[in-house]
């Protein structure tokens, strides 16, 4: 992971595949309300994508910025917080 001014970089290429997805989630997990992260890998992350729609159903929107064929960069954007909502209210103990 790459932290820059912009987004947090997830490069998922050097990773053995079972390790992709804890990784991915985590770091979107850990993400303000309105950041980016940007997501590298060496195919199309459409399975991760539905997984993000089926986990995070209107939580994040997803664009992409290289698709293939050796680097596909996703930029996936926190838009609403764990519940649906823009702030923490701390009920459920955070996040």
């Amino acid at each position: 992971m790459t932290q820059t001014a912009q987004a947090l970089q997830v490069d998922t290429r050097p990773m053995p595949p079972k390790e992709r997805r804890a990784l991915v989630f985590g770091s979107f997990d850990q993400l303000g309300v309105n950041t980016t992260m940007e997501i590298v890998n060496d195919h199309d992350p459409v399975t991760l994508r539905s997984q993000f729609e089926l986990e995070k159903p209107n939580l994040f929107s997803w664009e992409y910025l290289e698709s293939g064929p050796a680097v596909w960069r996703v930029a996936v954007t926190k838009i609403k917080g764990k519940h649906g909502v823009d702030t923490c209210c701390g009920g459920c103990g955070g996040g």
